[in-house]
């Protein structure tokens, strides 16, 4: 081989080497990034079974009765 292809596969190599680091580096972010939104996703679910139970467990008796209700003025 000569010098000149020596080089260009050096540099061809060195441009590679770069390029991994880089996707290693994006990897390594996208997964933190999915990781807290997986946490965020655990901590919502939860508070909606909180607000679901806290909903489901409303006594219908604090709610009016629509036949005790007097109808609006215009009727």
């Amino acid at each position: 081989m000569t010098k000149q292809q020596i080089e260009a596969l050096e540099s061809r190599v060195n441009d590679l080497e770069c390029q991994l680091a880089f996707q290693e580096q994006t990897i390594e972010e996208l997964n933190q990034a999915l990781s807290q939104q997986q946490l965020l996703i655990s901590k919502m679910q939860d508070q909606m079974k909180y607000v679901v139970g806290k909903v489901k467990n409303i006594d219908s008796s604090n709610l009016a009765d629509p036949s005790e209700e007097t109808p609006p003025p215009h009727y």
